[in-house]
């Protein structure tokens, strides 16, 4: 760390409003809209004061229109614009899938790489705050799925700053999703400079000898106490961060279960076809002989998330990520 560096506590709604504010003020070509993201400052206040900042014009309110929202960024992109979209709840992306799929994701392709939409997608994503449906999917695998774009999910302050910035500063189309679960639960020193995060790289938390598991988002938080859990039980962790769904660190996974023999991958989402799925077959493929044990998926369930009821059902705890743990070290 730079001695001159100023540092501040922020949680991950202060990290990528900080971010945004930097590239506003940076460059005149990115622009911030979506619902309520102007006047109000969003649904959960990540671009509170922006708009106040750098006028109407380059932050601004959209009509309840995510195919419209999309659609536009993708002209604006083409014509050389910076477009930083937000969509109110990853549930409510599903009108602007056909932007994102057919014109976003394939315009450089169409046109042998003369344009290039240089789009953020922000939405937050996943469960664990008692919200209505389509207000707690946690559907990136979907987005993996695409060719032409890239998907990544912060899981602190300090990463959601820095995967932001290169982000806006990439010429590809950015699906940025946040675990707003976290947005306000865990706080951290942050440069208030600028900084990035290359996109595309796993990240090591914790080194370990038994049983690597890999995380994102949210779930970074609950496997950091099932790690507590197996400290006691003599088990030694090691904790990868995906950071990006894809494209997908296939180097740092495979050394890790070179190391430990065994792989346990934690996800918010649905198990079937899902980015747990694609980890166990990252392993086969690259470090199938060194493994002790069958790689294991901890995951949701097969259903839409249960309204605020019965949500406690769906989400993983720590607990559960222990007991698996204990599972895969004595198979």
């Amino acid at each position: 760390m730079d001695g001159g560096e100023k540092m501040k506590i922020m949680n991950m709604v202060n990290a990528i409003n900080d971010a945004l504010d930097i590239k506003l003020k940076e460059d005149r070509n990115t622009i911030v809209y979506g619902q309520d993201v102007g006047v109000e400052g969003g649904v959960f206040r990540v671009t509170e004061g922006l708009q106040k900042k750098y006028g109407n014009d380059r932050v601004f309110d959209t009509p309840l229109a995510e195919s419209g929202i999309v659609g536009t960024a993708v002209g604006m992109s083409v014509a050389g614009l910076r477009p930083v979209v937000e969509i109110q709840f990853s549930g409510f992306v599903y009108p602007a899938f056909n932007q994102i799929i057919s014109h976003a994701a394939r315009m450089r392709n169409r046109s042998r790489g003369r344009y290039q939409t240089p789009i953020v997608i922000r939405m937050p994503y996943g469960g664990g705050i008692n919200a209505l449906e389509h207000h707690s999917e946690s559907m990136e695998a979907l987005f993996g799925h695409i060719p032409g774009v890239k998907v990544v999910i912060p899981s602190s302050p300090h990463d959601a700053k820095g995967m932001l910035i290169s982000a806006v500063e990439s010429n590809d189309t950015i699906i940025f999703m946040e675990p707003k679960r976290i947005y306000r639960a865990i706080k951290q020193e942050v440069s208030e400079d600028k900084y990035s995060i290359p996109l595309g790289k796993a990240n090591i938390i914790s080194q370990g000898t038994d049983v690597t598991l890999v995380a994102y988002g949210a779930m970074i938080r609950e496997a950091q106490k099932a790690m507590i859990l197996a400290k006691e039980a003599g088990i030694s962790v090691e904790l990868i961060d995906l950071r990006s769904i894809y494209p997908i660190d296939r180097d740092t996974i495979a050394n890790s279960v070179k190391k430990t023999g065994r792989i346990i991958t934690v996800t918010e989402s649905p198990k079937s076809f899902g980015v747990a799925s694609e980890i166990t077959q990252v392993v086969n493929e690259d470090a199938f002989l060194y493994l002790e044990a069958p790689p294991k998926r901890i995951t949701g369930f097969d259903t839409i998330v249960p309204l605020p009821k019965g949500e406690h059902h769906y989400m993983i705890s720590p607990e559960k990520i222990f007991y698996d743990i204990e599972k895969t070290v004595k198979f």
